[in-house]
């Protein structure tokens, strides 16, 4: 029997000794097929710059590769090199500046304010949405990327810069001598008692300070009455993870598993309890999300449904369930890494994106629903894996006809609301302003007479249609039905804006109110015309269909 025994720790420490052996046998090779690559990127570098015909830079030939390698991982790795204000403000909603949200004008081929920041140096010192930004600190900024000019009005907290607008209606230039100061920029963007005992939270990300936020708007809710909830994250990128578990803590108990990570190294495998006490278990809350929420978003609507805490409404969530660390490398630099999956209360992982296997024809694949596994959330209601947090209640938001997409992201718009807001001292709140139907009748005939034209998706297709009746030789014999079908397909512009009245007037509000109340009107407008709001309000409304929903 001792023998038996003996023979049997032998077999199974020689089983150990053959898988270690292995193990290190493909560390080996693998080490050595790195050593390999690494050795023929480096002679590979020495020749071009031996041999090639004009002088390379370092920095921009390496450049290049470095960013042509991390494309190849996943969009979430990156590096950044010294110093760099993108990575600061991504991770704590911080960064120093005058405290402007910017975009190019293509016709003025020139970067635009879109709107100051309430309190912000910008704001404060009088500049407004729609000056046109000419040179900064003398620099000429004609034809200048965004990301330059950004870069330009950012800075040392404390320093001082030279800004020269052109402002409509302004025959000379406007400048300005800002100093840039620290910014922080929101996170919640707008709160309110927007019905009898209904609140609402709009959070627009996940940043240092966000769950502070949270808390003193459902605070305060709660002190003016608040006995139902609407949590919107449409559009909400995510931020750090523990901003998002603190937000769930306020709605579960003290000692639950909200967030576990898992990676390849033991230092990236992470567990986020839930460590303080609630500050509201009782009130109803539906949780908004669309295709736009991802990150922490999922993680905070994921574990609020996993838990039956919450009715999630929308449409299916992104789907990004890995996580990034920032790794200092040589030059001072960062690289945002992804480190590993993060898997919410029901142990889902809900990452919907294969970035390692491709399409055949180059995209990045997606987990099909008939491969995602069931998962049951606290009270027993199967969930899924593999493609971001699926609603309990599927709501859609009306779809919008090109011309529609293409008027409000026109320059054309922008201007023609900063036009009126030169003309308006002032309006109404943000919950009784209408523009009128003379005002409307404006803004179409400003379109039209500053030549307005949408992306026609049906002139491209019909290119497309046309070069392939000359590749097969059948084109001349239909010249006349091309003709005429390109007419019918033209369009005018006026009766288009004038039948899209309904769907691009409250956006041109948006806009408009946005010049007076800032970030916190436009959302308080917003919800005027939200169709997926209102479905929220009214479930809110059916508590046998609310608990019916979680099964309670």
């Amino acid at each position: 029997m001792r023998n038996i025994y003996l023979i049997f720790i032998l077999s199974v420490f020689g089983c150990q000794f053959s898988i270690g052996k292995a193990y290190a046998q493909r560390t080996e090779s693998h080490n050595a097929e790195i050593g390999r690559h690494l050795e023929l990127f480096d002679d590979i570098y020495r020749q071009l710059d031996l041999y090639y015909v004009d002088t390379l830079s370092a920095d921009t030939t390496i450049g290049w590769a470095i960013k042509s390698m991390l494309s190849h991982v996943d969009p979430f790795t990156q590096y950044y090199p010294e110093d760099n204000d993108e990575l600061r403000q991504m991770a704590t909603g911080k960064y120093a500046g005058i405290g402007s949200i910017i975009r190019y004008n293509t016709k003025e081929e020139r970067t635009m304010i879109i709107e100051p920041y309430e309190g912000t140096p910008s704001q404060l010192a009088g500049m407004c949405a729609g000056d046109v930004i000419l040179s900064v600190d003398g620099k000429d900024t004609y034809k200048m990327p965004t990301d330059k000019v950004s870069s330009m009005l950012r800075g040392e907290p404390g320093t001082s810069l030279e800004v020269s607008v052109r402002r409509m209606g302004q025959e000379k230039p406007l400048t300005f001598r800002l100093t840039r100061k620290n910014i922080q920029t929101p996170t919640v963007t707008y709160y309110g008692m927007t019905g009898e005992g209904l609140g609402y939270i709009y959070l627009a990300n996940f940043t240092t300070g966000s769950t502070q936020e949270v808390r003193h708007a459902l605070t305060d809710l709660r002190e003016q009455g608040m006995q139902r909830l609407v949590l919107d994250l449409r559009d909400n990128p995510g931020g750090a993870i523990d901003e998002a578990v603190n937000i769930v803590n306020l709605f579960v108990e003290k000692g639950q598993k909200v967030v576990y990570t898992k990676g390849k190294m033991a230092s990236s495998n992470r567990e986020y309890f839930t460590t303080s006490d609630p500050l509201d278990m009782q009130t109803p809350i539906v949780v908004l999300v669309n295709g736009n929420s991802a990150s922490a978003a999922e993680i905070l609507s994921g574990s609020l449904q996993d838990m039956d805490r919450a009715v999630v409404m929308g449409t299916r969530t992104y789907g990004k369930g890995l996580v990034q660390a920032i790794h200092e490398v040589p030059n001072r630099g960062n690289l945002k890494i992804t480190i590993s999956r993060y898997y919410i209360p029901s142990g889902r992982c809900i990452q919907a994106y294969d970035y390692r296997h491709l399409t055949a024809d180059g995209r990045v694949g997606t987990v099909p629903d008939s491969l995602t596994r069931v998962f049951y959330t606290r009270g027993g209601r199967e969930v899924r894996d593999g493609g971001g947090i699926k609603p309990d209640v599927e709501a859609q938001p009306d779809s919008l006809a090109s011309v529609v997409y293409d008027a409000v992201e026109s320059d054309e718009m922008l201007t023609f609301v900063t036009q009126y807001a030169q003309q308006h001292k002032e309006i109404a709140s943000p919950v009784d302003y209408v523009l009128s139907d003379e005002e409307y009748a404006q803004f179409v005939q400003y379109m039209v007479d500053r030549q307005f034209r949408p992306n026609r998706r049906t002139e491209e297709v019909l290119k497309v249609l046309r070069d392939a009746a000359r590749l097969e030789g059948c084109y001349e014999g239909a010249e006349e039905a091309f003709a005429q079908l390109e007419q019918a397909l033209k369009g005018d512009l006026k009766t288009e804006l004038e039948r899209h009245r309904d769907d691009i007037r409250p956006y041109l509000e948006d806009e408009i109110v946005s010049r007076y109340y800032y970030q916190r009107g436009r959302a308080q407008h917003l919800l005027r015309n939200d169709k997926v709001y209102d479905k929220a309000v009214q479930l809110l409304n059916n508590k046998k269909e609310y608990d019916k929903i979680l099964g309670l």
